[in-house]
């Protein structure tokens, strides 16, 4: 997971789908942390982001830099606790102006059954499960 961690932060930019009835809809994310041996990712309530999420929990990220791809697919779960939005603000203080952890807005989830797949074309795919 920490190679995960590392790909995805290196990136700056990962790209998160989920779907909205038969529709998949793809949006740029940037914050990724793992709290308590889990990964991360954090959002708005109030963004159809969440709606989406928590209609269907399963969804996949994607982010490229020099030459290979990781995706990462599984379900993704919420944490509703106070430490972990804590955790990821902390570990993001550019969103303390946007978000807080007691806003009734932040919300951070965590990838459950994930499979992380690095890909290129110059080697065959690595498959890290956690």
């Amino acid at each position: 997971m920490e190679r995960v961690l590392k790909f995805l932060k290196s990136a700056q930019v990962y790209y998160l789908a989920t779907t909205e009835g038969d529709q998949p809809r793809v949006r740029p994310f940037g914050t990724v942390h793992i709290f308590e041996d889990k990964l991360y990712i954090q959002t708005g309530k109030s963004k159809d982001v969440s709606k989406q999420l928590h209609t269907n929990p399963k969804a996949e990220i994607c982010a490229f830099q020099y030459g290979e791809w990781l995706r990462v697919a599984g379900e993704l779960v919420e944490d509703d606790r106070r430490e972990a939005r804590q955790s990821m603000l902390e570990a993001y203080p550019s969103l303390q102006n946007m978000y807080s952890a007691d806003d009734g807005n932040t919300e951070v989830f965590y990838f459950k059954d994930a499979t992380a797949t690095f890909s290129a074309f110059s080697h065959e795919p690595e498959v890290v499960k956690f």
